[in-house]
């Protein structure tokens, strides 16, 4: 008779693998998730006081609204993850990671850092208390703090493989914004390589290639979008990238086609917005009010289910709509969330609106690094040498210019030629 006992464990099932992601803050294919939801709202209609179970639906509801765009999960989730709080209202970690997610998932950072700050607070020696935590103080513009919080967390026990995982990326992500992107590349490349789900592997592989996007260098980029897509083919933010890469390359039919399919898997503003821009650049004005009505829809649709879009939104209105009332939308953004992007969006607002003096405040703020970070952007030097051409500051605008094409000469398919255009007008040349 065969030897059973050195019979390898049995995989775990769909229900098991979201579950461990879902524990662990880590991405999750959706059919697993179907399977998690499923088996934990059975479950509950018979034990309605397993505050554990509450908190794994609310965390699936939560990740299921991201992974498919559809806000009307993050309401769910919320109410699972209150009645968690209310069956288990001391320690608990995995509600209140949770409400911390979703916060981070309608981008309401502020309530993210509450959230956070109470689950790391309650277990500051588990480690998935944390990566919720940096998200919302990047998402605040806090780097110092986000620094912090990873030192904190790298210093506990990595455990499993899934945790090292989302250390790693966890660590890209402050690198990235420190501007330290040969070190945010290395701990993602790392990552990628320790991640066994497709999901999660893919999730790390989208993260190379908007770093490689950062750089200039579409083609890099490109071949991490379409190893990703490998891993997992539904993923709609690796789609998205490929069709911001193939669009830096000249290749804009293949851009389009990957655009529409990533908006079919998640219309979310922001690809509904980059599409409209890749078509306006093309010439094909209709396609882009089309696309540009798209991103108002899917707002509004967010808002529906608590999601704050101000900032694309206002990034949206400032140029290609009513860029008096983008400044009034970004102020109150930015009074919430003092980030480095609000700033940038802000100050492009008010330039639009012809308030250049206050505008090149704000510009100056974003490509300062607001509260600590350092990442240069190449759309935020853009914004700054366009506005410093307009107060007569030549030289500045010259500097700016100069730079954003440098950072990233294939920033914007719609505004990379306005910045050559401008360059040339202030006697400075691309590449100098």
């Amino acid at each position: 008779m065969p030897d059973k006992s050195h019979r390898a464990p049995p995989s775990p099932g769909p229900v098991a693998r979201a579950a461990t992601a879902v524990g662990a803050g880590a991405p999750a294919s959706l059919p697993d998730l179907v399977a998690l939801i499923r088996d934990r709202e059975a479950h509950l209609r018979g034990h309605p006081g397993d505050a554990r179970s509450w908190a794994e639906l609310g965390a699936a509801y939560v990740e299921r609204g991201e992974r498919t765009a559809e806000p009307r999960y993050f309401p769910k989730a919320e109410a699972a993850l209150r009645t968690s709080l209310k069956r288990a209202p001391k320690k608990n970690t995995e509600a209140l990671r949770g409400l911390a997610s979703l916060a981070n998932a309608r981008h309401d950072y502020r309530a993210a850092r509450k959230w956070g700050e109470a689950a790391v607070a309650g277990s500051p020696k588990r480690w998935t208390a944390y990566p919720a935590l940096i998200d919302a103080y990047r998402g605040v513009g806090d780097h110092k703090a986000a620094r912090k919080a990873l030192d904190r967390l790298v210093a506990l026990p990595s455990g499993s493989p899934a945790a090292r995982v989302r250390v790693l990326t966890a660590a890209g992500a402050v690198y990235r914004d420190r501007g330290w992107r040969e070190d945010a590349a290395a701990a993602l490349s790392d990552a990628a390589a320790l991640a066994s789900a497709p999901a999660e592997r893919a999730d790390c592989l989208v993260r190379i290639g908007e770093l490689a996007g950062e750089r200039g260098e579409p083609a890099e980029a490109l071949r991490a979008y379409e190893a990703a897509l490998r891993a997992e083919p539904g993923e709609h933010a690796a789609r998205a990238g490929q069709g911001r890469a193939l669009a830096a390359l000249g290749r804009h039919s293949e851009a389009l086609r990957a655009y529409q399919a990533a908006l079919a898997t998640r219309p979310l503003p922001q690809y509904a917005l980059e599409l409209g821009e890749l078509y306006e650049s093309l010439g094909l004005d209709g396609a882009a009010r089309a696309q540009y009505d798209v991103v108002r829809a899917r707002v509004r649709e967010g808002g529906a289910g608590g999601v704050g879009e101000e900032l694309v939104l206002g990034v949206f209105e400032a140029d290609h709509g009513d860029a008096g009332a983008a400044v009034r939308r970004l102020r109150r953004e930015w009074a919430r969330h003092p980030s480095a992007a609000v700033a940038d969006a802000l100050g492009w607002a008010l330039h639009r609106a012809g308030q250049d003096k206050e505008a090149l405040v704000f510009a100056t703020r974003a490509t300062d690094r607001v509260r600590g970070g350092s990442a240069r952007v190449a759309l935020y030097s853009f914004h700054r040498g366009v506005i410093e051409r307009e107060v007569g500051d030549v030289g500045g605008a010259r500097r700016h210019l100069g730079e954003a094409l440098r950072i990233d000469p294939f920033f914007s398919p719609l505004f990379v030629p306005v910045a050559l255009e401008a360059l040339e007008g202030v006697g400075g040349t691309a590449g100098v």
